[in-house]
């Protein structure tokens, strides 16, 4: 290594390029929720700069060389549990319809559980009521997301006052699609499915860009705002139900699902050919909701499921 002058004729030794580190592997989100706001904020800073110069999607993929941490081949998080092996799961949830009253308990257990927003347009889950008139419309209503059940009559618009013909309630939530379009359009791989087919979000690398949201076509994304309340305490990212992840990867239920007072909520083990999903999968046969996507949703329904809403 030759020696430099500086431009008073002095003569200095150049100093060693320090070495790059090691690509860190991610832990999981528990450990670092003190410190996820603040990182989020300059990560998101950081690489809506690096995308705005190099344009687009070709930006992220730049950076994903520079930075291992935005590739979109960098390790999923690791399980929450160490010792749970999602590679033996395959996980199904069945939702009947002819058996839910409505009651909203899931919506509020969820919130509670989740950390999700008070305010009903930010919702993991949430229950809808079809109302079909005898002049043959279809009325759909969920007020406030259902968390406080229903009115005697419809509140969509234009449904007062008309004579029902039928009507049911509908608990929606994300379908966990196996063929997902919010994986395939997030631009940092923040949004990602586990070995076990649940698809999660990782808020480290989110940058709240919202295609995710966009591409959704059962509209269960949101924006997390900035509260008290915020899933992953990381206000901007994109938020969803994930079947209560961390819930599941310990052998419990999901929060809806242990709430629900008349099971209309179901979920299990399909990989297990004795469990009470399997047999009921097998037995009942229950649908997917709007299987003309192509999305090939893990949400089954059964009971009356109006695919017009």
């Amino acid at each position: 290594m030759s020696t430099q002058q500086t431009p008073d004729g002095t003569s200095v030794e150049p100093q060693p390029v320090a070495a790059a580190p090691a690509d860190a592997n991610l832990v999981p989100l528990v450990e670092l929720a003190p410190a996820i706001s603040a990182v989020s904020v300059s990560r998101r800073a950081f690489l809506g700069f690096g995308l705005a110069i190099t344009g687009g999607l070709v930006g992220a993929a730049a950076l994903g060389t520079l930075f291992p941490v935005f590739a979109e081949d960098a390790s999923a998080a690791a399980p929450i549990v160490p010792t749970y092996d999602p590679s033996t799961k395959q996980w199904a949830f069945v939702v009947d319809t002819a058996a839910c009253i409505g009651c909203g308990l899931c919506v509020a257990a969820c919130k509670e559980e989740n950390h999700v927003p008070e305010e009903p347009e930010y919702t993991r889950t949430w229950v809808e009521r079809h109302t079909v008139t005898t002049d043959g419309e279809l009325y759909v209503d969920s007020p406030d997301g259902g968390i406080n059940g229903f009115p005697p009559e419809s509140t969509a618009p234009g449904a007062a006052g008309k004579p029902v013909e039928d009507a049911y309630f509908m608990p929606r939530l994300c379908m966990q699609c196996v063929n997902s379009p919010c994986t395939a359009v997030c631009p940092v791989g923040a949004t990602y499915k586990t070995e076990d087919g649940v698809i999660l979000v990782d808020a480290r690398r989110c940058i709240g860009c919202g295609y995710c949201v966009v591409a959704c076509p059962y509209g269960a994304r949101y924006l997390v705002p900035a509260g008290e309340l915020s899933p992953s305490d990381t206000p901007g990212v994109a938020d969803k139900c994930t079947w209560c992840y961390h819930r599941i990867s310990r052998g419990q239920q999901p929060a809806c699902v242990e709430v629900c007072p008349v099971g209309a909520r179901k979920f299990g083990d399909a990989a297990d050919p004795t469990s009470e999903m399997a047999v009921l999968i097998a037995e009942q046969q229950p649908q997917p909701y709007r299987p003309e996507y192509g999305t090939e949703p893990r949400v089954l329904y059964l009971g009356p499921v109006t695919t017009e809403a």
